[in-house]
């Protein structure tokens, strides 16, 4: 039985996620013209852990600009109108993003097993 459920739970995340990109890609539509306006453009990567990974095409790659385009209008407007982001980053950037998130975590991990011992320690000392 907890295999059948397992697979019924995959499935709902991943049509889940499959809408969720829907979204995404159809909300990057709508953006693509004002960055065309300026000889740029840019694409869909991917989705993971709620942070879109996006391509920057045309003027747009390179540009110096690129981070405060993606921060104060692609992501902001994605937050805004796909449930479940949380942050959008250059592919390019993907396993840095990956590698800083594993560390959060270890780290995380650590700390709650400090917190657990002592919490353990005071319980024995009353």
């Amino acid at each position: 039985m907890e295999d059948i459920n397992t697979n019924e739970k995959l499935e709902q995340n991943d049509e889940s996620n499959k809408e969720t990109i829907k979204k995404i890609e159809d909300t990057l539509e709508k953006i693509k013209p004002f960055l065309e306006r300026e000889g740029g453009s840019c694409e869909f990567d991917s989705f993971e852990d709620g942070i879109v990974y996006i391509r920057m095409t045309g003027a747009c790659e390179g540009c110096m600009y690129v981070n405060q385009d993606i921060e104060q209008g692609i992501e902001v407007i994605l937050m805004e109108e796909v449930p479940g982001v949380v942050a959008v980053r250059l592919a390019e950037e993907k396993e840095q993003v990956k590698e800083a998130m594993r560390k959060i975590k270890e780290e995380s991990e650590a700390y709650n097993k400090k917190i657990d011992e002592a919490n353990k320690n005071s319980e024995g000392n009353n």
